[in-house]
């Protein structure tokens, strides 16, 4: 019985430690999104900033400046995308795309140029990095059946980065749904015309959404190189910002939902990670790359149409051009 509920608990806190960087750009697509920019770069800007992360917290010797650092590298790649979506009315897919290639191609040759270790950045040293935090009384509740348990193996022990993930979606809730700012978010997302009549400046509006949208990314990226990780590796987010793009339209552009789909995502990692050489009765074996390939093939799945009907804000993709 112990074993069983040490391997529950095991599989749960590798849930939230794997959904992490998923829900932080979950919900920085959920701010550009609703504000009509499609942002397929949450990869190109997650991955710039875990790269910035790592560089910095390598030089330095810390987390926090690293933090610091990540998000404004992946805000200044998000103004980018502003500029040319928003001001330029260009097409946001297109520049989504070719920040992702800008990331992944600049991330790997700045790490030649700076570190000679073929595009990955020095290993970083326990201080400087978000190590996991011992919430109070654990110690003292891991003796207390189950749900002390349950408090000292999942709820504590994380990385700060983790807690401020999941506080987060709540902030976003708040902010989208109980704000002034979130009313006028959802409405330039929905009718920028009726916003540009009310005298409000919808080119100001989508640039704050695809500016926090970068702030989230680069929380995501300095998750993975500093705390998940103890550095940079060329192509380290493997798709993950795709991944909470998928959950965001699953989630159907809502905050919490989104961050269950994140968090059904980070499952299924976890157990993958336990499946790897375990036999199963009546299948032995199950080929690691299968596991491995188990998240994206349920992303494919869910967005071929099994999610119900997804109905994305109706200026999405559309550029503004203002009437004179």
């Amino acid at each position: 019985m112990l074993d069983n509920l040490s391997a529950v608990y095991a599989i749960i806190d590798a849930t939230f430690r794997v959904s992490t960087p998923l829900i932080l750009c979950a919900m920085a697509g959920l701010f550009s999104e609703r504000s009509g920019i499609v942002d397929i770069s949450l990869e190109g800007k997650m991955l710039a900033g875990a790269f910035a992360a790592g560089s910095v917290a390598a030089v330095t010797g810390s987390a926090w400046l690293a933090l610091g650092v990540a998000m404004l590298v992946s805000i200044a790649l998000a103004l980018v995308h502003g500029f040319a979506c928003i001001t330029h009315r260009g097409n946001q897919v297109v520049s989504g795309l070719a920040i992702n290639i800008l990331a992944s191609g600049l991330t790997v040759v700045l790490g030649i140029a700076w570190f000679r270790t073929g595009g990955q950045t020095p290993s970083l040293t326990n201080s400087a990095r978000f190590m996991p935090v011992e919430l109070p009384f654990a110690q003292s509740l891991s003796d207390v059946p189950v749900f002390g348990r349950f408090y000292a193996e999942v709820v504590s022990g994380h990385s700060v980065l983790v807690y401020i993930a999941l506080i987060l979606v709540g902030v976003t809730w708040w902010v989208v749904y109980r704000t002034r700012f979130g009313l006028r978010l959802r409405a330039v997302g929905e009718n920028p015309l009726a916003v540009d009549t009310a005298g409000l400046s919808v080119s100001r509006l989508r640039y704050a959404a695809v500016a926090i949208c970068g702030a989230l990314c680069g929380i995501a990226g300095a998750y993975l190189s500093t705390s998940q990780n103890a550095s940079f590796v060329r192509e380290m987010t493997a798709g993950q910002g795709y991944i909470a793009l998928a959950a965001l339209i699953f989630g159907k552009w809502r905050p919490v939902p989104a961050m269950l789909a994140c968090l059904m995502f980070g499952f299924l990692d976890a157990v993958a990670i336990r499946l790897q050489g375990v036999e199963l009765p009546g299948i032995g074996e199950v080929p690691v790359q299968l596991i491995q390939a188990l998240p994206y093939i349920l992303t494919v799945v869910l967005l071929a149409g099994f999610i119900g009907r997804a109905i994305a804000p109706k200026a999405v993709g559309i550029p503004f051009v203002k009437e004179r």
